[in-house]
């Protein structure tokens, strides 16, 4: 009997703890400082190099500054949406499941599986690193 190994999504759930909540709050607040530190690098760099421009040519400094502020804008919505995620996990009730993103699995199949079942909403659900559930559709 023919059998093939494919890869299948797998949802991460983690139960909310203290432990979870300072680390979530962490990780996002040092992304959240990393793209602070990418926002002072850009305006350091942007005032050298519009000064620079400006002596030489207007229209094309412009172009730059445009495109400069564009970058500011994208990072600085990114900063906002990492402080705004911080609140969030601040909030979050203890004992609560926080969907933590998705793994990838594999999975045997063969002729004769229910494919659906097979490839189905598979779920690990963490409390402070240890694995206390697998969820398998179906079962």
């Amino acid at each position: 009997m023919a059998s093939l190994t494919i890869t299948r999504p797998i949802l991460l759930h983690v139960i909310v703890t203290e432990q979870f909540k300072q680390e979530m709050e962490a990780e996002l607040q040092g992304a959240a400082d990393t793209t602070q530190q990418r926002l002072d690098q850009i305006d350091f760099q942007a005032r050298r190099i519009l000064a620079d421009l400006q002596r030489t040519d207007l229209t094309q400094a412009m172009q730059v500054r445009q495109q400069i502020e564009a970058e500011k804008g994208r990072h600085q919505s990114a900063k906002e949406e990492l402080l705004e995620r911080i609140k969030e996990v601040r909030e979050l009730a203890l004992g609560s499941e926080f969907s933590r993103g998705t793994l990838e699995g594999i999975v045997e199949i063969k002729e004769g599986d229910h494919l659906y079942d097979k490839l189905g909403r598979t779920e690990i659900v963490v409390k402070d690193g240890v694995v206390v559930e697998i969820r398998e559709p179906g079962g």
